[in-house]
């Protein structure tokens, strides 16, 4: 279970059937260290991913159960904000949806080797939604 950009340790996790449309499949896994998202066969992953994922592992920021899957979800939209803007928005109003504060979460959440300028996202974000 590696990914398939940068061979760091994966999460995967089931995306429930009201994100699907944002997935890369129904089952999908976030890097550890590039925060990329891809299914998750296309990281060595069985198909039967949890439910309950320990996305702790990617960082603790991460909330749990459908927050933290949609949260997951957008960190692997955030490498073309400009592309992935309607599901970037539709996914942070899932996570707010299901009691998680985004802002808070990308705020708090580090990750200084992710595909895409942290910083740059934060404030994109902050200014766009």
């Amino acid at each position: 279970m590696s990914c398939p950009h940068c061979d760091a340790d994966v999460v995967a996790f089931a995306v429930p059937p009201a994100l699907r449309e944002h997935a890369p499949g129904d089952a999908a896994a976030i890097c550890t260290r590039c925060l990329r998202v891809v299914a998750a066969d296309e990281a060595g992953v069985a198909s039967d991913a949890t439910d309950d994922p320990a996305l702790g592992r990617v960082d603790p920021a991460f909330p749990s159960g459908e927050a933290g899957v949609a949260l997951a979800l957008c960190c692997g939209k955030l490498e073309s904000f400009a592309l992935n803007r309607a599901s970037i928005e539709a996914l942070i109003g899932h996570a707010e949806g299901a009691g998680a504060d985004a802002f808070a979460f990308f705020d708090r959440l580090a990750a200084p080797a992710a595909a895409f300028d942290l910083d740059r996202r934060r404030a994109a974000l902050h200014d766009a939604i």
